[in-house]
């Protein structure tokens, strides 16, 4: 069965910062009961702020570290997600159940593309 990676885009400035609507908890942690017993769920994270992040890049034969917060960028990776389903339709539907879980006032984006299996162990 096809792995697919979810990556969780958020806009970190943007965020609400009060408690989220009362039943965004219950509703994350039903669907997170449910998930792994599907056998669909094989990791997930959330993941630090960029500003405690740093970049490392490749340019012109030199690396440079750059230490976050990275303010230039709208929209981060706030979170992931490894799913083995049957088929991308199934990946998307439980990364559709995800975002539906979020409040609506909330703006979330999730990313879903296929491992590719090819490539593991070159």
């Amino acid at each position: 069965m096809p792995r697919f990676m979810t990556l969780i885009r958020i806009d970190e400035q943007s965020l609400p910062f009060d408690d989220p609507d009362p039943g965004f908890e219950a509703r994350m942690g039903a669907l997170f009961e449910e998930i792994p017993k599907a056998g669909v769920m094989l990791e997930t994270a959330g993941l630090t702020p960029t500003s405690r992040g740093t970049r490392v890049t490749w340019s012109g034969g030199k690396l440079t570290h750059t230490d976050g917060p990275f303010t230039e960028t709208k929209e981060v990776v706030g979170g992931y997600a490894i799913l083995q389903t049957k088929d991308k339709e199934e990946a998307l539907e439980w990364t559709r159940r995800f975002l539906r879980t979020h409040p609506e006032n909330w703006t979330v984006t999730s990313e879903v593309r296929q491992i590719d299996e090819t490539t593991l162990g070159a």
